[in-house]
């Protein structure tokens, strides 16, 4: 199957309409139709549902749709990974979020420096989530990224587990306890990683976030591993003890064959490994 007419289904199927999906394209809607109809023939399936006022996805089109989008995103992922390969100077490009690393980033890097197969390495700063949209387009090799997140077309080393931390402003009445729970929040067990993931999804850094906090805007619930490294006039941090746990991994493109990118999965792994015995004894 070729990769032009998985984009004109894309289009359609994302515009539903076959004017404006030519437009897009910058074609005209007949070899647009056409187009269509050579591939549901080709596959043997439906994809669309027409009529004289509407287009809808068939429950095949739903299917293809979801995979053609992949099968695009790897194709154009795999131009930009030759390019770099091509490069000069080849680098291996590590994705994190800031402060989103565990306090592992810098022995993961000093380890894996140590490896024969070891590149340089160009550390991509992101916000939440971008790590695993950078894997997929090819713009990195390599992300750590706190659970949850988009699994699809990628293979995962877990490193740490942490529990979370209550992020309060000092004067906050919370703050006087020694531990809290979700209850004394105001949240839910259900409720716990929606609220997270919309602090997350806000964009701050956590300069920004524990700013928030120290003023009394709201309760941030982190890592253990943030109070340890960040201590902040103004800013309790507290343990829920029935909070959801801190899960970070190591995330890696499935298809990935790069030696480099082995390295550095296997020093996080190591590094992780060793904290986790030091943790113990």
């Amino acid at each position: 199957m070729e990769s032009r007419p998985l984009r004109y289904f894309v289009a359609v199927a994302e515009e539903l309409n076959f004017a404006r999906a030519a437009e897009r394209l910058g074609i005209s809607p007949p070899p647009l139709s056409r187009s269509i109809r050579q591939l549901e023939s080709e596959l043997g399936a439906v994809l669309f549902e027409r009529t004289t006022h509407s287009v809808a996805l068939t429950p095949a089109g739903e299917v293809l749709l979801t995979q053609a989008r992949f099968a695009l995103e790897a194709l154009e992922a795999a131009g930009r990974r030759t390019r770099r390969a091509a490069a000069a100077e080849p680098k291996l490009v590590l994705a994190v979020k800031a402060d989103g690393d565990a306090g592992l980033l810098e022995p993961i890097l000093a380890r894996y420096a140590a490896d024969p197969a070891a590149l340089p390495v160009a550390v991509r700063l992101c916000g939440w989530q971008e790590q695993t949209r950078l894997l997929r387009q090819g713009d990195a090799d390599v992300a750590l990224v706190y659970e949850p997140y988009e699994r699809t077309g990628l293979d995962t080393e877990y490193l740490a587990t942490e529990p979370r931390v209550a992020a309060l402003a000092a004067r906050h009445p919370l703050a006087a306890r020694a531990g809290l729970s979700l209850a004394d929040l105001g949240l839910r067990p259900d409720d716990a990683q929606r609220y997270i993931d919309e602090m997350r999804a806000k964009g701050q850094d956590l300069a920004q976030l524990l700013t928030r906090v120290g003023l009394g805007e709201v309760v941030a619930l982190l890592p253990v591993s943030v109070a340890d490294r960040y201590p902040r006039p103004g800013v309790v941090y507290r343990p829920v003890l029935d909070a959801p746990p801190a899960v970070l991994a190591v995330t890696w493109p499935q298809q990935s064959r790069s030696t480099a990118a082995a390295a550095l999965v296997r020093a996080a792994a190591e590094v992780a490994d060793a904290v986790r015995e030091r943790q113990a004894s």
